[in-house]
């Protein structure tokens, strides 16, 4: 079997509660024996530049020597091997998982060394009591609220509202003008709330800071959705300083870097929460299908709520019973692209196609409050 072609898919649908597309990037990888995969990245410009460009450095080869085609991407990135070349080769590296399974019969879990759990416990966003009660009622045992305005006063009223059964979870997103005595503030006044974990309090590049919150802050520290490739995460895992590791599969460079990335923190007692925010149907999927594989797997972020183009796109959905995704069993996958779909839907990469995320808090300007009433609104 050869591969004979690589192609991208951009696909997009407004918001319909804020400015700005949803966007999707899709491959497919198409082989001389009718065989093809399919894979997802996180929907930048740069990685759809960069899946057509290490797209090309494939054509010819055998679909199966996964490792081979890998350490022949990344080595081509050469200076550029962060989140454009780590979301292009997750794109591809997945599409190929697709087209072994299928061309094995057998699940992408299968082929990662076997299935531990037949479900993956999955938890969903809510920022309001009204929004965790909505979905506590549908059966999710696991919540998660993120921005940074009014921190410790939403996630006091989540835990009054939900009760002490449910797991909570906090994510700052590491906003660049959050210092880190801010941060360890903000992770002081919610430690009693019994948090899963505090994801994120500063900018995730800042090692030394996270790890001044960490051993300031009684409650389990996460981060590693913006990191490429188990190189970047190496710190974080041998010092230690995160419980809990995120990486994401759209960006981190294929889910060969992600099962070495769980080995890696499975001897450090350190257990893995995989990212979705950047992603969508397709590279929830393989999430999935890792989740099922590695020992160390803590929850997964399932997104409600999307554009209803994510629930379009793609066939079959994944299944959620009491906040669970039961792990699929058909070959690759197990699903796949509808066409018609993605060519009426267009994507968009012109200036200001994506959202300003008001919802979450932040946007893309600094803000410029004097630091006194800033921290204030944070704590109270």
């Amino acid at each position: 079997m050869k591969i004979i072609d690589v192609k991208t898919y951009l696909t997009g649908q407004a918001w319909p509660d804020r400015e700005g597309i949803r966007n999707f990037l899709f491959v497919r990888i198409y082989t001389d024996e009718g065989i093809t995969g399919i894979g997802e990245a996180s929907s930048l410009p740069a990685i759809e530049a960069e899946i057509r460009n290490k797209g090309a450095l494939i054509i010819g080869e055998d679909p199966f020597q996964i490792q081979k085609l890998w350490s022949k991407m990344y080595l081509q990135s050469h200076f550029m091997t962060g989140i454009a070349s780590g979301g292009a080769i997750s794109a591809i590296e997945m599409a190929l998982w697709d087209i072994k399974g299928k061309a094995l019969g057998q699940p992408i879990w299968n082929l990662l060394g076997g299935k531990m759990r037949d479900e993956v416990r999955a938890y969903t966003h809510a920022d309001t009591p009204e929004q965790a009660r909505f979905f506590v009622d549908q059966g999710y045992t696991g919540l998660k609220m993120g921005g940074t305005e009014q921190a410790v006063q939403r996630v006091k009223n989540m835990r009054e509202e939900v009760g002490d059964d449910i797991d909570i979870m906090a994510d700052l997103h590491g906003p660049p003008w959050m210092t880190t005595a801010d941060a360890i503030s903000i992770g002081k006044a919610i430690e009693d709330y019994g948090l899963l974990f505090y994801e994120e309090p500063v900018a995730p590049e800042n090692v030394e800071a996270l790890a001044r919150v960490q051993n300031a802050v009684n409650i389990p520290l996460a981060s590693g959705e913006r990191l490429a490739y188990i190189y970047a995460a190496r710190e974080l895992i041998e010092r230690e300083i995160v419980d809990i590791i995120q990486p994401d599969a759209g960006r981190f460079g294929g889910l060969s870097q992600m099962m070495k990335l769980a080995a890696m923190a499975e001897a450090h007692y350190i257990q893995m929460a995989p990212h979705d925010g950047s992603l969508g149907p397709v590279g929830e999927m393989a999430s999935i299908h890792l989740c099922a594989s590695i020992p160390n797997f803590l929850i997964w972020e399932h997104r409600t709520g999307d554009v209803p183009l994510r629930y379009e796109v793609m066939q079959p959905q994944p299944e959620v019973v009491d906040s669970h995704i039961v792990v699929p069993n058909l070959p690759g996958l197990g699903v796949d692209l509808i066409d018609e779909v993605i060519v009426a839907n267009p994507g968009d990469f012109t200036p200001g196609g994506h959202a300003t995320n008001k919802k979450y808090g932040y946007s893309f300007v600094y803000p410029q409050p004097r630091r006194a009433n800033w921290l204030k609104g944070k704590i109270q």
